[in-house]
């Protein structure tokens, strides 16, 4: 079977090594183009194009897969099938009709349950028990398509958008591997989405990040691991911009304003918030690293205190 990747971050790329690993031919990869990175700021191939380049793989790298030249570059390849794994490009319909077998996409989700760009930091935020990999045969609709293979896991409660990730990369690996090779056998079967179950996973924005103290100690804990690493999350003590790396939410209702410090002790920052309490216990400063409430104690800085009020 010929084979036609398409991928940009690590998470396409875990896929793009277990198609490879498992012995498929892949006769093109295609990846957004170059960004610059470091302090340097030099082009840098995406991870995608850099399993691709150590595999002797040719790469694509096309602005936009719109214009007819370069449907007929992927024409050429004479695909039997397309994967497609956080590519960051629309594919038109002229272009999901070109493999054979169509264009096969790694979703990071229980479709439809969060369709969109950012499912993995949304079910954390929303609360989700569990999450997974859909395998879906991918249509005009966004993330709208028939689903050929879907496998869960539990959102444990001390998983981030970063570890809950690296979990599904290696589920998504794993999964594409078996739904090529039911592919194979002709045994791979598509189940209709039920769009009256569908939600959307909005993309994420760094404003999202500032904390709303008024809102439940249990969604601010949510939100602080579901944004790390990134976007991230953050509170203001003044002018100060502070960030939250780590937190949980504990039952201590409190008389003060949402966002006043309640209490500051080695194991942790007690905050007010609009229900219970949320316990801060690694924070950074502004122009420092992230360090743990003991070692912020021990720096000596008279920032959250108690009384001092967040916003």
């Amino acid at each position: 079977m010929r084979i036609v990747f398409a991928g940009t971050p690590d998470f396409a790329a875990i896929a793009l090594k277990a198609i490879l690993a498992a012995g498929h031919t892949v006769v093109g990869v295609y990846s957004q183009p170059d960004r610059p990175a470091g302090r340097g700021r030099k082009l840098m191939p995406s991870p995608v194009k850099q399993v691709a380049l150590d595999a002797n793989i040719p790469v694509l790298q096309p602005q936009s897969l719109k214009p007819e030249e370069a449907q007929q570059e992927l024409a050429a390849l004479k695909p039997d099938v397309m994967i497609v794994a956080a590519y960051g490009l629309i594919l038109p319909k002229s272009v999901l009709e070109i493999p054979s077998h169509g264009c096969l996409n790694i979703h990071a989700s229980l479709l439809p349950r969060w369709r969109g760009a950012a499912p993995i930091q949304r079910a954390i935020a929303a609360g989700d028990a569990e999450t997974g990999i859909t395998i879906m045969q991918m249509d005009v609709g966004l993330d709208t398509g028939d689903m050929l293979l879907k496998t869960a896991t539990p959102i444990n409660p001390d998983d981030t958008g970063g570890s809950l990730h690296d979990r599904l990369a290696d589920m998504g690996g794993d999964a594409i591997v078996e739904a090529l090779a039911k592919l194979n056998q002709n045994t791979l079967a598509g189940d209709p989405q039920n769009d009256d179950e569908a939600c959307y996973a909005h993309k994420l924005s760094k404003e999202e990040g500032h904390i709303n103290w008024h809102n439940s100690a249990t969604d601010i804990e949510r939100l602080i691991r579901a944004f790390n690493p990134w976007p991230g999350t953050f509170t203001d003590l003044g002018e100060q911009r502070i960030r939250l790396h780590q937190a949980q939410a504990i039952e201590q209702d409190s008389d003060k304003a949402p966002g006043t410090v309640l209490r500051r002790e080695r194991e942790g920052i007690d905050i007010a918030c609009g229900t219970g309490s949320l316990r801060v216990s690694k924070v950074q400063l502004p122009g420092t690293r992230a360090l743990s409430v003991n070692d912020l104690i021990n720096g000596g800085k008279p920032v959250l205190m108690p009384e001092q009020e967040l916003n």
